[in-house]
């Protein structure tokens, strides 16, 4: 799908049309908000069934979440259709807008939503096979070019947030690196450690216990700054490649030509449910960063990876078909 000035000028404006919606959202909510993300388990899911219960509670109404399987083009064209009144929201990630680039959809990420918040983000890790003879990211870009075509690097599934992070990184080192693509990061992890794989850029959640066990060796983070989530660790940035950053980012999104007061409303609950010290602490136990933010931060940092993971995809020929 190739997307339209007025698509990025809608984009840049805060994913929706300026000036629709009749609803004034003085008296919102009345009645139960439906909260739709993908099937249990992943990212989205978490991110909604941990602030849901909280942004409830100072909304004055229930949000139930809505789990949907098929992907994007199922749960987002729900939402692309639904009523714009805020009752009917969508939790999702990097995919939902990242997608659309890579494989035809049945939804417009830039028209069909207005953004709400970012909810979490979570950098990869670099992490290699011990073997390997390297300690710092400029020492894998050494190795790299002195060996074009030969390393090898796994991520779950291609068009992912840790595959997209090595195809960043091929490009901004300018080496050759093979991608070898998997299921799920765990499959990954597995092939890692038993060494038929090199290295990979990886969640937190996937590799955390092999790090603590010195079954795999952790060189950076793809975050801008250092986490938590990796004490220690470097970025790839200050460690070799400066500028580079590539997190995974969840967040919350409404039908387009929603009322802004109506977006305000909600952003104002979840931000304030976010950042209390118990959702932060469950965020940061499951290996994310919790990370509230205005509709208008989202909406660029929608509009950042629509512009620089879209040219990487289309420069390096990537599809998910």
């Amino acid at each position: 799908m190739m997307l339209s000035r007025l698509h990025i000028e809608l984009l840049l404006a805060g994913l929706t049309i300026p000036g629709a919606g009749a609803v004034c959202g003085q008296d919102y909510p009345v009645k139960t908000i439906r909260i739709i993300t993908s099937e249990p388990g992943g990212g989205p899911d978490l991110a909604a069934r941990l602030v849901a219960p909280v942004a409830s509670s100072y909304l004055g109404q229930p949000m139930i979440v809505d789990n949907r399987s098929g992907g994007g083009s199922i749960y987002g064209g729900i939402v692309a259709k639904a009523a714009p009144d805020g009752y009917t929201l969508l939790v999702t990630g990097n995919a939902f807008w990242i997608g659309p680039l890579m494989r035809a959809a049945s939804y417009d990420p830039v028209k069909d939503f207005s953004a709400v918040s970012l909810l979490f983000n979570a950098p990869n890790i670099v992490v290699m096979h011990p073997s390997l003879p390297i300690k710092s990211i400029r020492e894998l870009i050494e190795l790299a070019r002195r060996r074009p075509g030969e390393l090898n690097f796994a991520s779950s599934t291609i068009g992912s947030s840790p595959h997209l992070a090595a195809e960043l990184f091929k490009a901004m080192a300018g080496v050759n690196i093979v991608h070898i693509p998997y299921k799920s990061g765990g499959a990954a992890a597995i092939n890692l450690i038993g060494g038929q794989i090199e290295f990979a850029f990886a969640t937190a959640a996937s590799v955390a216990p092999y790090i603590k066990s010195g079954r795999v060796k952790a060189l950076a983070v793809t975050s801008a700054k250092p986490t938590a989530l990796a004490p220690g660790l470097p970025t790839v940035s200050a460690s070799g490649l400066p500028g580079y950053e590539s997190v995974s980012t969840i967040g919350m999104f409404a039908p387009a030509r929603t009322p802004m007061t109506i977006i305000n409303r909600i952003n104002q609950e979840v931000v304030r449910a976010v950042t209390t010290a118990d959702v932060k602490e469950k965020f940061f136990n499951a290996g994310v960063e919790a990370a509230g933010s205005t509709p208008e931060e989202f909406s660029a940092r929608v509009y950042s990876d629509v512009v620089q993971i879209g040219k990487l995809i289309k420069d390096a020929g990537i599809r998910a078909d």
